[in-house]
């Protein structure tokens, strides 16, 4: 776990005028990195960090000697804090820094965002309890959580070649689906999103070498959002038996920066399971993750159809929810879980929370559950209906961290508009 530290103080302004407002998303007490490139050109990804409205070329600025974002992510714990406390002493007001650092400046609007890293691969868990019990229910109402689910988490290995970054529109998959005699094939009906985090892998394990969970973290880089889009007419034909296949892979949006473990130390929250719920079995439980393995990240959906856009309507939220109230595991022990068969993670490799619902109707992670399985459609304020995702309609997620004597933080954009099957 990581300590509060002087950049962390809620008092610390910087000379980048615009990290100092209280709405943005990367005052200097975050410090997230990501891949940027100018808008429009074809170079090559450089490693930035945000501040404010603007990106900090790490390479330009003399503070990093590669535009490998990876291989920075191989470094160990103590050369990431040391670049944190860099970044921060640089960026604060009366910072030394400023007159060269100003030159490694570049607006963010004026750039290309990437995906933050090269994902090597991933895994999609299922954490959100309350996610699996309504899903569960809509299919074995009497059962709706799997006998294993309390024991153990529980994950499938995705497309890492379909991770996309914000903005990249999805196009509507088309597959086989049931039918009363045989199955059908066609463009999905039921397209779906799922609100999730994504867990980035920083240092690596040797392969056969499990990860301790009292040492998962060191190798945790930080956390974006992401969205694994989901098919859930196609998912129906073919999750049995072996899980989601082609209506999971088809598209899943990341958000452009990673929000490091370190910023996120202020925003721990403990880990405890109900009296009656069976207990983490020992490779799976630690001191520390049950003081503060959470991560108490603040999540909303927000949803602009075509009508909306054309009007002039601002996106609405349809769903809010809290990272540490709606996972059952914590991001140190799927580290331990993954790893604790021999498995070799390796920087860059992501895992997906899976989608964390809240308890209440209007915390649901996804319209499968926000419409009870399509039963009910929800009604947006101009009037229109969904039960799942139209052609057109833009999905977006957002998050952040607030806290009293803390500085809020958030994680960027992360959406994408749907577009017609092909």
């Amino acid at each position: 776990m990581y300590d509060i530290d002087e950049t962390h103080a809620p008092t610390l302004t910087s000379w980048v005028a615009s990290a100092n407002a209280r709405e943005t998303d990367f005052p200097i007490q975050n410090l997230p990195f990501g891949r940027f490139r100018r808008a429009g050109s074809a170079e090559a990804w450089r490693i930035g960090v945000a501040i404010g409205d603007q990106v900090l070329d790490l390479r330009g600025a003399g503070l990093v000697a590669t535009d490998d974002m990876n291989a920075l992510m191989a470094e160990p714990r103590a050369a990431r804090l040391a670049l944190r406390r860099r970044l921060s002493e640089g960026l604060r007001t009366g910072s030394s820094d400023q007159a060269a650092w100003e030159k490694a400046l570049l607006p963010l609007a004026a750039c290309e965002l990437g995906l933050p890293c090269r994902i090597g691969n991933y895994t999609d868990f299922y954490v959100g309890i309350h996610h699996a019990t309504a899903v569960g229910k809509l299919f074995r109402p009497d059962s709706p959580l799997m006998p294993n689910y309390k024991w153990v988490p529980i994950g499938y290995h995705g497309r890492a070649s379909s991770v996309v970054p914000d903005g990249t529109p999805i196009r509507r998959p088309r597959g086989q689906t049931v039918g009363a005699e045989r199955p059908s094939f066609a463009p999905s009906q039921k397209l779906d999103f799922e609100l999730e985090l994504g867990f980035v892998v920083g240092q690596g394990n040797a392969l056969g070498a499990p990860i301790p969970i009292a040492e998962a973290e060191e190798h945790l880089y930080g956390v974006t959002l992401f969205n694994d889009w989901s098919a859930r007419d196609i998912q129906a034909w073919e999750y049995q038996p072996l899980g989601p296949f082609l209506s999971k892979n088809f598209g899943s949006t990341m958000s452009p920066w990673i929000v490091t473990m370190e910023a996120l130390a202020p925003f721990r929250s403990p880990f405890a399971r109900p009296a009656a719920d069976p207990q983490p079995l020992p490779y799976l439980d630690d001191a520390a993750n049950r003081a503060q393995g959470h991560l108490d990240i603040q999540l909303e959906v927000l949803l602009q159809t075509p009508a909306m856009r054309a009007a002039g309507l601002a996106p609405v939220a349809i769903s809010r929810s809290n990272a540490a109230q709606a996972a059952y595991w914590t991001p140190a022990q799927l580290i331990a879980h993954h790893t604790v068969n021999g498995c070799n993670l390796q920087p860059g490799d992501l895992l997906g929370s899976g989608t964390l619902s809240g308890a209440e109707p209007g915390q649901a992670g996804s319209l499968l559950e926000l419409t009870l399985g399509g039963r009910e459609p929800i009604t947006l304020p101009n009037g229109e209906q969904r039960i799942f995702l139209q052609d057109g309609d833009t999905l977006a997620l957002s998050a952040c961290c607030e806290r009293a004597g803390a500085r809020r933080i958030g994680f960027g954009a992360c959406a994408g508009t749907v577009l017609a099957s092909l």
